[in-house]
């Protein structure tokens, strides 16, 4: 059985003390698109959270298109939704896990393992007629303190010197990773010696994980000492981070800024 996935029948039957659901809906194309849906229906006691003004850092020359929040921050923004660190957090969204597994990432990184990731988001929620409205719900502040582990994470520098065994690993589109399209960032192309595994093929069409192919995808690299994962700004290389984690490797790191750091100093 997954370890960091729950299903909506499995999610339905918890109880609610001590359980913080957060709508991580979001599209690139339209930052606000995710809010707008939230506000029109979501699962039922669902908080909302905002890549870029609640997931993300204030931008710069360098360090992405989306660099990691400030952890106290993040923290008293966690506090205010009633999370403690004993609270069981489960994130959804509706595009794949693209965006509800950065929020799974980030847990992990400030110390906290009780956390989930809706499998199928919310459209496998609202496919089974479980329980939605557009009510905001009200909450008592928790007590939750942040322990972020710095282990997980790498910087430029690090992908530069990583050593011979260690895989760096790519997690965009395959016509991005060979440079023949770059949409977003200003130079296409990928870091020297990374290979690509698109985030993407670790769901189905529908958003759910495709269980039984996360080892065998991952058996090329499972030896290699130290992984590095990478997208264009460090938040769909979480769905690959969560893909190794189901696989036996959640010690893989993230590339916070991604290509988009890369490509900054170029």
């Amino acid at each position: 059985m997954p370890k960091y996935l729950i299903s909506p029948a499995e999610l339905a039957a918890k109880p609610r003390e001590q359980l913080l659901i957060i709508d991580c809906r979001f599209s690139l194309a339209d930052v606000q698109a995710g809010r707008r849906s939230y506000q029109q229906s979501h699962i039922s006691g669902a908080h909302y959270l905002h890549l870029d003004e609640d997931l993300s850092g204030p931008k710069g020359r360098h360090g992405g298109r989306h660099p990691l929040p400030d952890s106290g921050r993040l923290q008293q923004r966690l506090q205010a939704l009633g999370m403690t660190n004993k609270t069981l957090v489960v994130a959804y969204d509706d595009q794949r896990m693209a965006f509800a597994a950065r929020l799974w990432w980030l847990l992990r990184y400030l110390g906290h393992e009780q956390v989930k990731v809706l499998d199928g988001g919310f459209k496998a929620w609202q496919g089974q007629g479980l329980p939605c409205d557009a009510a905001i719900p009200s909450s008592i502040a928790g007590d939750f303190i942040a322990a972020p582990r710095p282990e997980l994470l790498v910087n430029r520098e690090a992908v530069i010197q990583r050593g011979a065994n260690c895989a760096l690993i790519d997690s965009r589109e395959a016509p991005r990773y060979r440079g023949e399209e770059e949409p977003i960032d200003p130079i296409a192309g990928h870091i020297e010696g990374a290979v690509n595994y698109p985030w993407q093929s670790v769901t189905g069409e529908q958003g759910q994980l495709l269980t039984e192919q996360q080892q065998p995808r991952w058996q090329e690299l499972l030896n290699q000492d130290e992984l590095m994962v990478y997208c264009g700004s460090g938040v769909t290389a979480c769905v690959n981070l969560l893909s190794l984690a189901e696989a036996g490797r959640e010690d893989a790191k993230l590339y916070a800024g991604s290509w988009s750091d890369w490509c900054s100093y170029l």
